[in-house]
């Protein structure tokens, strides 16, 4: 599957990863309307965010989206200058890996090679030019065959649910940009642990943005999940025919179910430093990171979003009218209710037309259980 495109003409595309459900935004989020088909930190869904900043960058026609079957219509509603062709559905979730490769093979097709920028679809990043200006950075860095780029979020207190990199000396200047060499990839540390990461400088939090070539994916993916690599090879094949959608659903469920990060970035990276240990490359691939401070903010529960839209510590957000007495650091979503809050503090309160959530910002974390015990239940009208 490996192009030798000239680098200079190599296309851009984006590949949006858009079918997580965000469990953690119930009542909003459900099966059919997860975390980023909701408009949470503006009128604008975080889907729709996330294209609006990648241009004049990238234009719609140059974006891709994989997502699953019970979203895609939505996702092709809410993003109608996206060709349809180019929101792909998986049958099955199978983690990261699986949903980069069906759209490396989708790019493969088209182009033979391009360069590939690997985005969540539901972050929210307050600083657009400059967000740009290091994407276009790691898209030249990943334009050297064997680079694999990834941006780091230099850390702003020592948090426990994200993973680290660690990063070692400068490896390149892209126009300009440092970026760094990957000493290593950590899993989400104890608190402790994660104090000696922040105090040390050396660390980045893992915000799952990549960048690289297909052909670069591709030849990793050949090398570390030769099975799924295999399938997939097939699977292109049949793009464009009658016999594609029902080839899907026979081999998607048959990839491996396993992130980028395990499948490829750490594996690269032990490699690579063996090699380097003994004086020689073992392999031909080299892991990149970019510092990208850019106001990065994975936005994962509603205390999270009360964070983000809070002018001041202690104020109450609400998103209709309201009325608040000796009452202090409160998110209020009922847009279509006045709300009176009374001696009341750091609570979370969502409402749509068929549930009503209230919890203590400090819990809102596990909003995610409500939805297991739901779905332990199978009360399917509230999923």
């Amino acid at each position: 599957m490996s192009s030798h495109t000239k680098r200079d003409l190599l296309p851009s595309c984006a590949v949006l990863l858009a079918g997580g459900r965000g469990t953690r935004f119930w009542p909003r989020s459900r099966v059919r309307t997860p975390k980023q088909l909701l408009d949470i930190t503006s009128r604008r869904t975080m889907l729709r965010e996330t294209v609006a900043r990648l241009s004049p960058l990238l234009s719609a026609r140059n974006i891709w989206v994989v997502t699953n079957t019970e979203q895609a219509a939505a996702v092709r509603q809410e993003l109608r200058g996206v060709p349809t062709s180019h929101i792909l559905a998986e049958p099955t979730g199978r983690n990261t890996a699986a949903a980069i490769g069906l759209a490396a093979i989708h790019l493969a097709r088209k182009h033979g090679d391009a360069l590939m920028a690997v985005l969540p679809s539901d972050s929210y990043i307050a600083y657009a030019a400059r967000y740009r200006s290091i994407l276009r950075a790691a898209l030249n860095l990943a334009s050297q065959p064997g680079n694999l780029v990834v941006l780091g979020v230099p850390p702003t207190r020592p948090e426990t649910g994200y993973g680290y990199i660690e990063r070692a000396g400068v490896a390149a200047k892209p126009r300009g940009t440092t970026a760094f060499e990957v000493r290593r990839f950590t899993e989400k540390p104890a608190l402790p642990l994660a104090r000696k990461y922040v105090a040390s400088g050396k660390y980045l939090w893992n915000a799952g943005m990549f960048f690289w070539r297909v052909s670069t994916f591709l030849d990793n993916l050949k090398r570390f999940l030769p099975g799924t690599y295999d399938a997939l090879a097939e699977l292109k094949k049949l793009i464009g025919t009658r016999r594609y959608h029902r080839a899907l659903k026979k081999f998607y469920p048959q990839f491996e179910n396993i992130s980028v990060d395990y499948a490829i970035m750490e594996p690269v990276t032990r490699l690579r430093s063996a090699g380097t240990a003994r004086g020689k490359h073992v392999i031909d691939a080299r892991v990149s990171v970019i510092p990208a401070k850019v106001g990065w903010s994975d936005i994962g529960s509603w205390a999270a979003v009360y964070e983000l839209l809070a002018a001041k510590p202690g104020e109450n957000v609400s998103a209709g009218h309201s009325f608040s007495l000796d009452a202090s650091g409160n998110f209020l979503w009922a847009p279509h209710k006045f709300v009176a809050a009374i001696g009341v503090h750091d609570v979370v309160l969502v409402e749509t037309s068929d549930a009503l959530l209230l919890c203590s910002r400090d819990r809102s974390q596990d909003v995610n259980k409500i939805v297991k015990w739901l779905e332990s239940r199978k009360i399917q009208d509230l999923l």
